[in-house]
């Protein structure tokens, strides 16, 4: 396994396009499926212990109130290993300027020496954030690509972009 998919998604109420629509899959891992169709890369998607709230007000609250705190919540599991994955395809929404702190939480707990991390992130409005340069903060021995931001809005449509980008 030289690739993997690695992402954090939330479906249910997300703000997309000016208004609060319920999504029954995240844009995240609808960007993910693709990568996965592309590549045959296998995925694994990053779920905190304590889900986010279902209310997308409350979810902004809390996912701020992670940041201002500095959290790392705990996962509800991990990848067994990335002994062998050369390539990690990184997804995550932009959350307050930056990943969602649960993605900090899985960054911190694996050694990515050597490996090349692709990150991509799904947003309305605020692109890739500081997300880039703080994977390479987290990950300062592994390679660290240009990331790929995808408008929230307009993931269904993104695989030419997904494959530009590939």
């Amino acid at each position: 396994m030289k690739e993997m998919i690695i992402y954090f998604s939330r479906s249910g109420e997300n703000y997309v396009n000016g208004s609060i629509r319920n999504l029954s899959v995240g844009n995240t891992e609808v960007a993910a499926g693709m990568i996965h169709e592309l590549t045959g890369a296998p995925m694994f998607r990053l779920e905190p212990e304590v889900p986010y709230a279902p209310d997308y007000n409350t979810c902004i609250e809390e996912a701020k109130s992670d940041q201002r705190r500095d959290a790392r919540p705990e996962l509800k599991k991990y990848p067994d290993t990335l002994d062998g994955v050369e390539k990690i395809y990184l997804g995550y929404p932009n959350y307050w300027g930056t990943m969602p702190m649960a993605v900090f939480t899985f960054l911190e707990k694996y050694d990515f020496s050597g490996k090349m991390i692709k990150p991509f992130c799904t947003h309305e409005g605020s692109g890739m954030g500081s997300s880039e340069r703080d994977i390479r903060k987290l990950c300062p021995k592994a390679r660290v690509e240009k990331g790929l931001p995808i408008h929230g809005a307009d993931v269904n449509g993104a695989e030419n972009l997904i494959k530009r980008w590939l």
